[in-house]
C-alpha cells in the first residue's frame, strides 16, 4: 500500500514528477519498521495466553477496526477451558463446574466463540471475553481480527515524503532510472529512518511478538 497519492507529492514537499516506485519503496520500508503487513485495514491472527483470574487479552495490532461491510474487528475466536480448580471462580459453581468439565473431557479442549459477545477496545486492543454460564475459565485464546488505519493521517504521510527524500539524498540510493527495490531499501534502513521518520510513526509500531 502507497501512503502518499501522486496528487499528493507537492503537498508533502515532492516533486509532482516523481516516479511512484520511490514511494512503494518507501511504504515498504515503513510496513516493516512498523512491524505489520501495512499500516492500513488488514488481517492478523494470534494465540495469546489467559491469565489465571483474567478473562481479558491485548491485541497486538491497533487501531481494532472492522473491513466492511462487518461491525466488528473480531473475524473469529476459538478458545481453550482452563482445568477448573475448587474454590476460583463463582464460588457457588465451581465445584459443579469441575464437575461437568472432567464428565465431558472439557479442560484442554477448545470451543469457538460468538464475535458479537467479546467486547472490545478499538484504540487499546483489549478483548473481554464474556462470562461462561457455568463458571468455567480459559487459558489461551486464538483469534482473528482487522486492524489498522482506514485513512492515513497526516503524520503517515509526512513520514512517507521523508523517507523519500532522505533516499534521494543517499548517494548510494540517488538514481536516475531503474527501480529501488525494497531490500535496497531496507539495507540503509538505519540512514534513512531518522528521527524525524520514527517519531511520525511511533505511534503505529507493533510489540514484537512473544
Amino acid at each position: 500500500m502507497n501512503y502518499l497519492e501522486a496528487s499528493e507529492y507537492q503537498q508533502y514537499g515532492l516533486d509532482a514528477s516523481l516516479p511512484e516506485w520511490w514511494v512503494t519503496a518507501a511504504s515498504a520500508l515503513m510496513d516493516a519498521h512498523c512491524r505489520r503487513k501495512s499500516l492500513g485495514v488488514a488481517q492478523y491472527s494470534e494465540r495469546l495466553r489467559i491469565m489465571p483470574g483474567w478473562n481479558a487479552v491485548r491485541l497486538t495490532y491497533l487501531p481494532l477496526a472492522a473491513l466492511p461491510p462487518a461491525q466488528s474487528p473480531i473475524v473469529s475466536a476459538r478458545a481453550r477451558f482452563a482445568v477448573p480448580r475448587r474454590g476460583e471462580g463463582m464460588p457457588e459453581l465451581s465445584d459443579f463446574a469441575q464437575d461437568v468439565a472432567e464428565a465431558f473431557s472439557l479442560p484442554g479442549s477448545w470451543t469457538s466463540l460468538d464475535p458479537a459477545t467479546l467486547e472490545c477496545r478499538a484504540e487499546t486492543g483489549e478483548i473481554t471475553l464474556g462470562t461462561h454460564p457455568l463458571g468455567l475459565a480459559f487459558n489461551e485464546i486464538d483469534i482473528v481480527y482487522t486492524a489498522g488505519l482506514a485513512e492515513i493521517p497526516a503524520g503517515v504521510k509526512s513520514a512517507c515524503a521523508q523517507l523519500v527524500r532522505n533516499a534521494r539524498a543517499t548517494p548510494a540510493l540517488n538514481v536516475r532510472s531503474g527501480v529501488v527495490n525494497h531490500m535496497q531499501l531496507g539495507y540503509f534502513s538505519d540512514t534513512l529512518l531518522d528521527q524525524t521518520v520514527k517519531a511520525l510513526l511511533a505511534g503505529y509500531v507493533a510489540a514484537p511478538l512473544a
